[in-house]
C-alpha cells in the first residue's frame, strides 16, 4: 500500500502517534523488484555493514516473531514467498534457507548471485531474517509489550538514525531525541501494549530532505546540508521521504513485528498536484521551530514555502 498523503500530510503539523487501524484486505509487507532499489541499497549495508543492521538484545529469542513475519508473508504473497514452518523460499530471488543452510530455490527465477553469496556471509541465525528483508521492501524490527522495548531490529534502511544504538532499549529511549515528543513519550507503554494486541495498527511519516538514498545511516551517510539559494534552488535539492509503518501482532507472545517502508523521490516528482503542494506547505509553516531543528528544516523553510506556494497556485 502506498503512502497515504491525505492521512498523513496535516496543519496544523504535530508529532504524534498517528495509528490508524488497518484496512480488510491490506497489506503490511511489499514485494521487493530484483531490480529494485530496495534490493540494491539493503544488499550494499547486509554486504558491507551488516552489523549496524542486524541487532538481537542478549538473552532474546526472535525466532517466533520472525516466524510470524515468515508466516504473513506467505500468506499476503504466497505467488512470491513461501513458509511451512522449517522452509523458507523467495521465489522471485531463487534462494531459499531452512534452518541454518542456504539453497537455490526450485523456483521459475534464476538465482540472484548476489542475494546467494549475502545471504551465506551472514551468521546462519540471522539467514532468514535476512531472506525477508530482502525478499520484501520493508524493515523490521520487534517490539516487546511487556518491557515497552525493541529488543532486535533488521533495519538496513534506517532514517537519520543508528539500529546500534537503540536495540534493547525502551520505547521512550528511542524517541527522546524527536522535538515536541511529549505526546509519543507519554504513551509509549500504551502504545506497545496496542500494537502487539491482535488489532493491526499502520502509521505515515514524512519530511524534507537533501539526502537522496534510502540508506540514511548516520556513519555511512553523514548530514547532507541544503545548499543556499533561491526558492527554485533548493526545491530542487529537496527530497520527499516517507515511511509507511505498520504492526503484525506475533499471536500469544506480546509482541509485534514493526515494518517500516522507506520510500524517497525528488520533491518536484512527489508533489505531482496543486492540492499536494498546499497541504505540504500549510504543514511546513506550521511546524514548531524545535520541529524545524529537528529536521534540519529551519535555514530552508521560506524558500521551500516560497516554491511551495507557487506550486500550490491561487
Amino acid at each position: 500500500m502506498a503512502f497515504d498523503f491525505d492521512a498523513a500530510v496535516q496543519a496544523p503539523f504535530r508529532m504524534q502517534p498517528g495509528l490508524r487501524r488497518l484496512a480488510d484486505g491490506a497489506k503490511h509487507l511489499s514485494v521487493s523488484p530484483r531490480d529494485g532499489r530496495h534490493l540494491r541499497e539493503k544488499l550494499a549495508v547486509l554486504g558491507a555493514a551488516s552489523t549496524s543492521a542486524l541487532m538481537c538484545a542478549p538473552g532474546f529469542d526472535p525466532l517466533p516473531a520472525v516466524h510470524a513475519l515468515a508466516r504473513q508473508a506467505a500468506l499476503e504473497h504466497a505467488q512470491v514467498f513461501g513458509w511451512d514452518g522449517a522452509l523458507a523460499v523467495a521465489h522471485q530471488l531463487g534462494w531459499a534457507v531452512e534452518g541454518d543452510a542456504v539453497r537455490e530455490a526450485a523456483s521459475a527465477c534464476a538465482p540472484h548471485a548476489e542475494v546467494g553469496r549475502c545471504l551465506r556471509d551472514l551468521p546462519a541465525p540471522w539467514r532468514l531474517a535476512a531472506l525477508l528483508s530482502l525478499a520484501f521492501a520493508e524493515d523490521f524490527a520487534i517490539i516487546d509489550a511487556h518491557s515497552a522495548r525493541i529488543p532486535w531490529l533488521a533495519v538496513a534502511l534506517p532514517s537519520h538514525w543508528s539500529p546500534e544504538h537503540k536495540v534493547g532499549r525502551h520505547f521512550a529511549e528511542v524517541h527522546a531525541p524527536v522535538a515536541d515528543n511529549q505526546v509519543l513519550l507519554a504513551a509509549a507503554e500504551t502504545l506497545a501494549r496496542l500494537v502487539s494486541a491482535p488489532t493491526r495498527w499502520e502509521r505515515f511519516v514524512w519530511t524534507l530532505t537533501p539526502h537522496p538514498r534510502l540508506d540514511a545511516h548516520p556513519s555511512r551517510w553523514p548530514a547532507r546540508h541544503w545548499t543556499a539559494g533561491d526558492a527554485d534552488a533548493v526545491a530542487a535539492q529537496a527530497r520527499w521521504r516517507t515511511e509507511r509503518q505498520t504492526f503484525i501482532p506475533v499471536d500469544g507472545a506480546g509482541q509485534a513485528v514493526f515494518t517500516i517502508l522507506v520510500d524517497n523521490q525528488p520533491l518536484c516528482e512527489a508533489l505531482d498536484s496543486p492540492a499536494k503542494a498546499r497541504r505540504v506547505h500549510d504543514a511546513l509553516a506550521s511546524m514548531s521551530p524545535a520541529v524545524l531543528r529537528y529536521r534540519g528544516l529551519g535555514e530552508v523553510r521560506g524558500p521551500l514555502l516560497e516554491w511551495l506556494a507557487r506550486r500550490a497556485g491561487p
